[in-house]
């Protein structure tokens, strides 16, 4: 008799052209931040064909599909939006219509994340063929709004629709590398406020792009000299990303100029440390320009309004931990090699898994980071069966686990039905 590892090798094997044919399906759907109806429709078609148990959709427009009926949930996520697609010169062929070519499929989200989806898709089909480990329900999470809002959706599913997993998997690319951790990131404006005159005047008035002059030199001398430094996150950045001015018109000088920053985080560094250390920039005090974190407040496909701050915690999950430890030994099974263990450079949902609600997470994704947002878009088809064998395989690996957490859930609660009988007696 085949072990579970080899059935669910075999039957990812034998999905090969099935699953690039979910991916090519899911690229020609456009589905940019707040214009993912399409595509999510067509994913609910998806799930149900594949065999889950639920499907449903959230107010704000996720989508969430399960199987199994234990306990303990393993919730696998991937957003299903994606940038723009910038300059269609840049691209080989139509963004939306999906090429493969030597083993690869091309086309805008590839990458960045809709392969992650159509790998779950396929280990759905896998599960419901050789059955969900007992004690565990697995939970396919398709997330909305990622790329303008890392983690807004999971901010979501947690405090409003109180979903709360006990470990969750990110399937952004990885390069079928196991990512514990990542940089976080906060976006402060920087606002300086002058009086407007008339532009054939300007020296009746102060303009407020003049005064942000020399603050746009002190960040980008602050930015080289950031010091603070994780071994495995590495060190915090900086960079300005936007300026804007406001004037009555273009023949007046403007009494407002905001410039945007992208700020970093290493472990250690948070959105108040950041913020205080623009705050203090000589620059900004002789300016007595304003420090702000803005918030993320656009409505989602559906019309719903859910309004968060711009800050998105760095966070890692130690090596030694049981999730990152289950992660390596499916990953092993799957790949018959030792897997890397790495981070992420960019932002994730894992912000607010673990950063901000410090549930385990973990990645695992098919293709490379350094596809993502690019006109190289792209999957390789191998990663997308390696990526469904390793989600359907990893529910055995926490079986264990997941009996020792039930375990101790009843030996707690029994220890708490002895001692309130104690104290009514």
């Amino acid at each position: 008799m085949k072990s579970i590892e080899q059935r669910i090798n075999r039957l990812a094997q034998e999905g090969r052209d099935d699953v690039a044919g979910l991916l090519k399906q899911l690229i020609a759907i456009p589905s940019m931040s707040g214009q993912e109806g399409g595509v999510i429709e067509q994913i609910r078609v998806m799930m149900k064909m594949m065999g889950m148990r639920t499907v449903r959709i959230d107010r704000l427009g996720n989508i969430i599909g399960t199987i199994g009926t234990g306990s303990k949930v393993l919730a696998i996520d991937a957003h299903v939006d994606t940038v723009e697609v910038g300059d269609l010169d840049a691209w080989e062929s139509n963004p939306f219509e999906a090429v493969e070519k030597n083993g690869w499929i091309y086309g805008r989200g590839a990458s960045d994340q809709k392969g992650g989806m159509a790998s779950m898709l396929l280990a759905t089909r896998i599960l419901k063929e050789v059955g969900v480990p007992k004690g565990i329900t697995v939970m396919f999470v398709g997330s909305i709004m990622e790329e303008d809002s890392d983690g807004l959706c999971w901010q979501y599913l947690i405090n409003e629709e109180e979903y709360r997993p006990n470990w969750v998997v990110i399937t952004e690319p990885t390069g079928l590398a196991v990512n514990h951790g990542q940089r976080g990131r906060v976006e402060i404006e920087v606002t300086t406020s002058g009086k407007s005159a008339h532009a054939a005047a300007p020296e009746q008035g102060t303009n407020a792009i003049y005064l942000m002059n020399p603050i746009i030199n002190a960040i980008r001398k602050h930015g080289s000299k950031l010091k603070k430094e994780d071994k495995f996150l590495g060190k915090g950045s900086i960079a300005i990303t936007d300026i804007r001015s406001r004037a009555p018109s273009l023949c007046a000088v403007p009494d407002r100029c905001t410039a945007h920053l992208d700020r970093r985080l290493t472990a250690g560094e948070t959105d108040i440390s950041a913020l205080e250390e623009i705050k203090s920039l000589p620059e900004v005090k002789a300016a007595n320009a304003s420090v702000t974190i803005p918030d993320y407040s656009a409505p989602s496909y559906r019309g719903v309004l859910y309004t968060v701050q711009k800050y998105y915690p760095s966070w890692i999950l130690k090596p030694d931990h049981t999730l990152v430890k289950a992660g390596i030994s499916a990953a092993q099974k799957v790949l018959r090699s030792e897997p890397e263990l790495k981070t992420w450079n960019f932002s994730t949902n894992g912000v607010a898994t673990m950063g901000l609600f410090g549930i385990p997470t973990i990645g695992f994704g098919p293709s490379e980071e350094q596809y993502a947002h690019s006109p190289e878009d792209r999957c390789p088809i191998d990663h997308l069966v390696s990526a469904a064998a390793f989600y359907a395989y990893l529910p055995y690996v926490l079986q264990p686990i997941a009996e020792e957490l039930s375990k101790q859930e009843k030996s707690e609660e029994e220890s708490e039905e002895d001692a309130q009988k104690e104290a009514t007696q």
